[in-house]
Protein backbone atom coordinates (compact mmCIF):
# COMPACT_ATOMS: atom_id res chain seq x y z
CA UNK A 1 0.00 0.00 0.00
CA UNK A 2 1.09 3.59 -0.56
CA UNK A 3 1.78 6.00 2.26
CA UNK A 4 -1.02 6.25 4.79
CA UNK A 5 -2.93 9.49 5.14
CA UNK A 6 -5.65 10.56 7.57
CA UNK A 7 -8.19 13.11 6.38
CA UNK A 8 -9.10 15.82 8.89
CA UNK A 9 -11.85 18.43 8.42
CA UNK A 10 -10.70 22.02 7.91
CA UNK A 11 -13.90 23.82 8.81
CA UNK A 12 -14.60 27.13 7.17
CA UNK A 13 -17.84 28.21 5.53
CA UNK A 14 -19.59 26.54 2.59
CA UNK A 15 -19.23 28.07 -0.85
CA UNK A 16 -22.50 30.00 -1.35
CA UNK A 17 -22.40 29.16 -5.06
CA UNK A 18 -22.62 25.41 -4.51
CA UNK A 19 -25.92 23.55 -4.70
CA UNK A 20 -27.71 22.86 -1.44
CA UNK A 21 -28.42 19.23 -2.29
CA UNK A 22 -25.32 17.12 -1.69
CA UNK A 23 -24.72 13.49 -0.74
CA UNK A 24 -26.19 13.77 2.78
CA UNK A 25 -28.86 11.19 3.50
CA UNK A 26 -30.58 9.81 6.58
CA UNK A 27 -32.72 6.69 6.24
CA UNK A 28 -34.19 4.21 8.69
CA UNK A 29 -31.19 1.91 8.06
CA UNK A 30 -28.19 4.19 7.53
CA UNK A 31 -26.94 7.77 7.34
CA UNK A 32 -24.24 9.41 5.22
CA UNK A 33 -22.62 12.64 6.40
CA UNK A 34 -20.30 13.96 3.65
CA UNK A 35 -17.11 15.76 4.60
CA UNK A 36 -18.43 19.05 3.20
CA UNK A 37 -21.02 19.16 5.99
CA UNK A 38 -18.25 19.65 8.58
CA UNK A 39 -18.18 23.44 8.35
CA UNK A 40 -18.08 26.17 10.98
CA UNK A 41 -21.89 26.36 10.88
CA UNK A 42 -22.47 22.95 12.47
CA UNK A 43 -19.52 22.76 14.89
CA UNK A 44 -20.35 22.28 18.58
CA UNK A 45 -18.63 23.75 21.63
CA UNK A 46 -18.37 21.49 24.68
CA UNK A 47 -18.37 22.21 28.42
CA UNK A 48 -15.06 21.39 30.06
CA UNK A 49 -13.06 22.13 26.91
CA UNK A 50 -10.97 25.23 26.09
CA UNK A 51 -9.86 26.14 22.57
CA UNK A 52 -11.87 23.30 21.13
CA UNK A 53 -14.82 22.54 18.91
CA UNK A 54 -16.32 19.29 17.67
CA UNK A 55 -18.36 17.89 14.82
CA UNK A 56 -20.70 15.38 16.43
CA UNK A 57 -21.27 12.67 13.84
CA UNK A 58 -23.27 10.13 15.84
CA UNK A 59 -25.23 9.99 19.08
CA UNK A 60 -27.62 7.38 20.45
CA UNK A 61 -31.05 7.74 18.85
CA UNK A 62 -34.07 5.69 19.88
CA UNK A 63 -35.11 3.46 16.99
CA UNK A 64 -31.80 3.85 15.15
CA UNK A 65 -28.24 3.23 16.38
CA UNK A 66 -28.11 3.29 20.16
CA UNK A 67 -24.72 2.25 21.53
CA UNK A 68 -22.23 5.04 20.85
CA UNK A 69 -21.36 8.65 20.11
CA UNK A 70 -18.64 9.76 17.71
CA UNK A 71 -17.00 13.16 17.28
CA UNK A 72 -14.24 14.81 15.30
CA UNK A 73 -12.59 17.16 17.81
CA UNK A 74 -10.45 20.12 16.78
CA UNK A 75 -8.01 21.70 19.26
CA UNK A 76 -6.28 24.97 18.49
CA UNK A 77 -2.68 25.40 19.78
CA UNK A 78 -2.95 25.36 23.56
CA UNK A 79 -6.46 23.87 23.45
CA UNK A 80 -7.16 21.42 26.25
CA UNK A 81 -9.55 19.64 28.54
CA UNK A 82 -8.74 18.53 32.08
CA UNK A 83 -12.00 16.57 32.45
CA UNK A 84 -13.32 15.73 28.98
CA UNK A 85 -15.68 12.85 29.80
CA UNK A 86 -18.92 13.74 31.65
CA UNK A 87 -20.11 10.10 32.03
CA UNK A 88 -18.28 8.07 34.68
CA UNK A 89 -19.37 4.81 33.03
CA UNK A 90 -17.98 5.67 29.61
CA UNK A 91 -15.01 4.17 27.79
CA UNK A 92 -13.37 5.87 24.85
CA UNK A 93 -11.17 5.51 21.79
CA UNK A 94 -9.15 8.46 20.47
CA UNK A 95 -7.59 8.36 16.99
CA UNK A 96 -5.44 11.28 15.83
CA UNK A 97 -6.00 12.55 12.28
CA UNK A 98 -3.47 15.40 12.23
CA UNK A 99 -1.30 17.38 14.62
CA UNK A 100 0.25 16.40 17.91
CA UNK A 101 -1.87 15.44 20.92
CA UNK A 102 -0.62 15.18 24.48
CA UNK A 103 -2.76 12.63 26.32
CA UNK A 104 -2.62 11.87 30.02
CA UNK A 105 -4.39 8.78 31.37
CA UNK A 106 -4.36 8.40 35.16
CA UNK A 107 -1.02 10.22 35.60
CA UNK A 108 0.68 8.56 32.60
CA UNK A 109 1.56 10.91 29.72
CA UNK A 110 1.59 9.98 26.04
CA UNK A 111 2.24 11.82 22.79
CA UNK A 112 0.03 10.90 19.84
CA UNK A 113 0.68 11.99 16.27
CA UNK A 114 -1.39 11.24 13.16
CA UNK A 115 -2.30 7.54 13.26
CA UNK A 116 -2.02 7.43 17.06
CA UNK A 117 -4.65 5.31 18.84
CA UNK A 118 -5.68 5.28 22.49
CA UNK A 119 -8.19 3.12 24.34
CA UNK A 120 -9.34 4.68 27.63
CA UNK A 121 -10.89 2.30 30.13
CA UNK A 122 -14.28 3.06 31.69
CA UNK A 123 -14.15 5.57 34.51
CA UNK A 124 -10.43 6.27 34.09
CA UNK A 125 -9.52 9.98 34.38
CA UNK A 126 -7.83 11.50 31.35
CA UNK A 127 -6.90 14.86 29.90
CA UNK A 128 -5.72 16.21 26.53
CA UNK A 129 -3.61 19.17 25.41
CA UNK A 130 -2.50 20.42 22.00
CA UNK A 131 1.15 21.54 22.29
CA UNK A 132 1.43 21.67 18.50
CA UNK A 133 1.87 24.99 16.65
CA UNK A 134 -1.14 24.15 14.43
CA UNK A 135 -4.56 22.64 14.97
CA UNK A 136 -4.88 19.03 16.07
CA UNK A 137 -7.85 16.88 15.00
CA UNK A 138 -8.84 13.53 16.44
CA UNK A 139 -11.75 11.10 16.42
CA UNK A 140 -13.38 10.57 19.82
CA UNK A 141 -15.66 7.55 20.19
CA UNK A 142 -17.64 7.16 23.41
CA UNK A 143 -19.59 4.14 24.67
CA UNK A 144 -21.19 3.27 27.99
CA UNK A 145 -19.26 0.19 29.13
CA UNK A 146 -21.29 -2.96 29.78
CA UNK A 147 -19.68 -4.87 32.69
CA UNK A 148 -19.84 -8.67 32.95
CA UNK A 149 -19.82 -10.44 36.35
CA UNK A 150 -16.47 -12.11 36.93
CA UNK A 151 -14.77 -10.34 34.00
CA UNK A 152 -12.42 -7.46 34.78
CA UNK A 153 -12.85 -4.44 32.51
CA UNK A 154 -10.07 -3.87 29.97
CA UNK A 155 -7.08 -1.67 30.71
CA UNK A 156 -6.18 1.54 28.90
CA UNK A 157 -3.48 1.41 26.24
CA UNK A 158 -1.86 3.55 23.54
CA UNK A 159 -0.53 2.36 20.18
CA UNK A 160 -0.19 3.48 16.54
CA UNK A 161 -1.57 2.39 13.18
CA UNK A 162 1.97 1.55 12.01
CA UNK A 163 2.63 -0.69 15.03
CA UNK A 164 -0.20 -3.19 14.39
CA UNK A 165 0.11 -5.81 11.66
CA UNK A 166 -3.09 -5.99 9.58
CA UNK A 167 -4.95 -9.31 9.41
CA UNK A 168 -5.68 -10.75 5.97
CA UNK A 169 -9.40 -10.92 5.25
CA UNK A 170 -9.67 -11.82 1.55
CA UNK A 171 -6.84 -12.09 -0.98
CA UNK A 172 -3.20 -11.34 -0.27
CA UNK A 173 -3.17 -7.70 0.85
CA UNK A 174 -6.40 -6.86 -0.98
CA UNK A 175 -8.64 -6.60 2.10
CA UNK A 176 -7.11 -6.42 5.57
CA UNK A 177 -8.16 -5.25 9.03
CA UNK A 178 -5.91 -3.49 11.54
CA UNK A 179 -7.21 -4.85 14.85
CA UNK A 180 -6.11 -2.89 17.90
CA UNK A 181 -7.86 -5.31 20.29
CA UNK A 182 -7.87 -9.12 20.32
CA UNK A 183 -11.35 -10.14 19.04
CA UNK A 184 -11.35 -13.02 21.54
CA UNK A 185 -10.94 -10.75 24.58
CA UNK A 186 -14.43 -10.85 26.06
CA UNK A 187 -13.65 -7.91 28.37
CA UNK A 188 -13.99 -5.54 25.41
CA UNK A 189 -17.53 -4.63 24.39
CA UNK A 190 -16.51 -2.49 21.41
CA UNK A 191 -13.94 -2.73 18.66
CA UNK A 192 -12.52 0.23 16.77
CA UNK A 193 -10.43 -1.07 13.86
CA UNK A 194 -9.08 0.19 10.55
CA UNK A 195 -10.34 -1.57 7.45
CA UNK A 196 -7.93 -1.42 4.49
CA UNK A 197 -8.57 -2.10 0.79
CA UNK A 198 -6.09 -1.97 -2.04
CA UNK A 199 -7.52 -0.28 -5.15
CA UNK A 200 -10.14 -2.62 -6.57
CA UNK A 201 -10.53 -4.51 -3.28
CA UNK A 202 -14.04 -5.57 -2.28
CA UNK A 203 -16.22 -6.98 0.45
CA UNK A 204 -17.65 -9.73 -1.76
CA UNK A 205 -20.98 -10.24 0.00
CA UNK A 206 -23.62 -8.15 1.78
CA UNK A 207 -22.84 -8.39 5.49
CA UNK A 208 -25.97 -8.39 7.64
CA UNK A 209 -25.33 -8.52 11.37
CA UNK A 210 -26.30 -7.25 14.80
CA UNK A 211 -23.38 -4.82 15.22
CA UNK A 212 -23.94 -1.10 14.74
CA UNK A 213 -21.26 0.76 12.81
CA UNK A 214 -19.67 4.16 12.69
CA UNK A 215 -17.40 4.46 9.65
CA UNK A 216 -15.05 7.43 9.17
CA UNK A 217 -13.20 7.34 5.84
CA UNK A 218 -9.53 8.06 6.49
CA UNK A 219 -8.16 7.77 2.97
CA UNK A 220 -9.22 7.23 -0.63
CA UNK A 221 -12.67 6.65 -2.01
CA UNK A 222 -15.05 3.78 -2.60
CA UNK A 223 -18.60 2.73 -3.32
CA UNK A 224 -20.64 1.38 -0.42
CA UNK A 225 -23.73 -0.83 -0.61
CA UNK A 226 -26.12 0.23 2.18
CA UNK A 227 -29.47 -1.52 2.51
CA UNK A 228 -30.63 -1.27 -1.14
CA UNK A 229 -28.50 1.68 -2.26
CA UNK A 230 -25.02 2.13 -3.74
CA UNK A 231 -23.38 5.27 -2.31
CA UNK A 232 -20.10 6.90 -3.39
CA UNK A 233 -17.92 7.93 -0.45
CA UNK A 234 -14.55 9.64 -0.07
CA UNK A 235 -12.04 10.52 2.63
CA UNK A 236 -13.60 12.62 5.37
CA UNK A 237 -17.10 11.16 4.92
CA UNK A 238 -18.91 9.45 7.80
CA UNK A 239 -21.35 6.52 7.55
CA UNK A 240 -23.66 5.50 10.36
CA UNK A 241 -25.22 2.03 10.13
CA UNK A 242 -28.04 0.61 12.17
CA UNK A 243 -27.94 -3.05 13.27
CA UNK A 244 -28.72 -5.51 10.45
CA UNK A 245 -28.25 -2.94 7.68
CA UNK A 246 -26.93 -4.95 4.68
CA UNK A 247 -23.51 -3.64 3.68
CA UNK A 248 -20.71 -4.26 1.20
CA UNK A 249 -18.19 -2.09 -0.63
CA UNK A 250 -15.45 -1.86 -3.20
CA UNK A 251 -12.48 0.48 -3.40
CA UNK A 252 -12.27 2.99 -6.22
CA UNK A 253 -9.45 5.26 -7.36
CA UNK A 254 -5.72 4.63 -7.38
CA UNK A 255 -4.91 4.87 -3.64
CA UNK A 256 -5.92 2.59 -0.76
CA UNK A 257 -9.44 2.94 0.63
CA UNK A 258 -9.21 2.96 4.43
CA UNK A 259 -11.70 3.69 7.16
CA UNK A 260 -11.96 3.68 10.94
CA UNK A 261 -14.74 1.27 11.96
CA UNK A 262 -16.67 1.18 15.24
CA UNK A 263 -18.79 -1.82 16.23
CA UNK A 264 -20.37 -3.09 19.44
CA UNK A 265 -19.35 -6.67 20.29
CA UNK A 266 -19.22 -9.50 22.85
CA UNK A 267 -22.45 -8.86 24.72
CA UNK A 268 -25.94 -10.38 24.85
CA UNK A 269 -28.61 -8.20 23.24
CA UNK A 270 -30.66 -6.45 25.89
CA UNK A 271 -34.22 -7.79 26.24
CA UNK A 272 -35.38 -4.42 27.53
CA UNK A 273 -36.12 -1.80 24.91
CA UNK A 274 -34.41 1.54 25.56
Amino acid sequence: MSQKTYHAPRGGLPNPKTRAHDRSVFTNAYAVIPRGVMSDIVASFLPGWTGARAWILARPLSGFAETFAEYVVELIPGGLSDKPEPDQGAEAVLFVLRGDLELQIDEKAYRLEAGGYAYIAPGEPWRVLNRHTDKTNFIWIRKRYEPVPGVAPPESFVTHDDDVEPVQMHGAGIWTTTRFVDPGDIAHDMHVNIVNFAPGGIIPFAETHVMEHGIYVLQGRGVYYLNEDWVEVEEGDFLWLRAFCPQACYAAGDVPFRYLLYKDVNRHPSLVLP
